[in-house]
């Protein structure tokens, strides 16, 4: 990865010496190329070699060891100083999007997508439009700041399209289940490298959901997952789910992981950190790890079928 001449600059205007780099697990390989590139450009590099799963993934320790941090790969969750964000944009033919034409039954549709590929949203709008198909794109908000884009723990710009039927760009079917949850509309996910096209149906997680509610129920301790990561600290929301119940005990966990929950010996947990852990991580987990909602129909506040995806706001 080279290093951009607007990036140099701008570090330079910020007066920047010493710079750590940041990059989720799939863009880590190409920090050596660009570390070099900025050592030639006369800063001091250190890379951060933990794990990373977004900009709510922040490596705030070694800021403090250096003057600016650049993160790789993701928009910015919040307002953090002296964090560049370098998005790192994925390209594809958006003359793909012509094959979800026939899946849609009606002739105004929302557009959602990851942050690599929101600058295709105009083309792709444009190619859709020439079709006689009515898109409409959310603004962006304080949390996706581009619009229509779309988080694992934000569908925020899914539901202000007000359509019902949604379609996602992008790969996996993690974030369109999640728009499909979160709204309710009918989602046609369009994968732009396989140009594989399906209709995303959310009531098979949802069965697989209720299991692990009946089954935390008997849990004779519960424990409240707390991450102290920069934009998945729910302490607050923690706090307010531990009143909830006498099982129930704090625990904070930077990197929740299977060995973690297996050490601490609780039959059942709640996760508060990235929402993410809960839904995709859940065959791994040796007991049962709800969300929050969960959590509160397993106390009886929320009702089943008043189920809302877990998501950060």
């Amino acid at each position: 990865m080279i290093a951009s001449s607007e990036l140099i600059a701008e570090l330079k205007q910020r007066r920047a010496c010493r710079v750590t780099l940041q990059a989720p697990e799939g863009l880590k390989r190409r920090l050596s190329e660009l570390a070099g590139d900025l050592r030639s450009a006369g800063f001091t590099v250190l890379v951060s070699g933990d794990p990373c799963y977004g900009a709510c993934d922040l490596d705030l320790e070694l800021l403090r060891d250096t003057d600016v941090l650049i993160h790789l790969g993701h928009a910015p969750v919040d307002s953090t100083d002296r964090v560049i964000y370098d998005i790192f944009r994925m390209d594809f033919d958006p003359t793909v999007v012509l094959e979800a034409v026939p899946f849609f039954t009606t002739r105004r549709v929302g557009l959602v997508t990851t942050v690599q590929h929101v600058h295709l949203i105009p083309a792709v709008s444009c190619i859709l439009e020439e079709a006689g198909i009515t898109v409409t794109v959310a603004e962006g908000t304080d949390r996706t700041p581009y619009p229509g884009q779309i988080l694992g723990c934000s569908f925020e710009a899914a539901r202000r399209t007000g359509a019902s039927e949604i379609l996602y760009l992008g790969t996996g079917v993690f974030h369109p289940l999640g728009v499909q949850i979160a709204t309710g509309a009918r989602v046609i996910a369009c994968d732009p490298y396989t140009k594989t096209i399906e209709e995303i149906n959310g009531e098979r997680l949802l069965r697989r959901r209720h299991a692990l509610i009946e089954k935390a129920k008997q849990a004779e301790e519960i424990g409240i997952l707390v991450s102290p990561k920069s934009g998945q600290a729910r302490r607050d929301l923690a706090a307010e789910l531990a009143s909830l119940s006498p099982k129930a005990t704090l625990i904070q966990l930077r990197e929740v992981t299977a060995d973690q929950l297996l050490n601490l010996g609780l039959p059942c947990y709640v996760n508060t950190a990235c929402p993410r852990l809960a839904y995709d991580d859940q065959v791994r987990w040796p007991v049962p790890v709800l969300t929050p909602q969960e959590f509160e129909i397993l106390c009886g506040v929320r009702k089943f079928e008043e189920y809302e995806v877990d998501e950060i706001r």
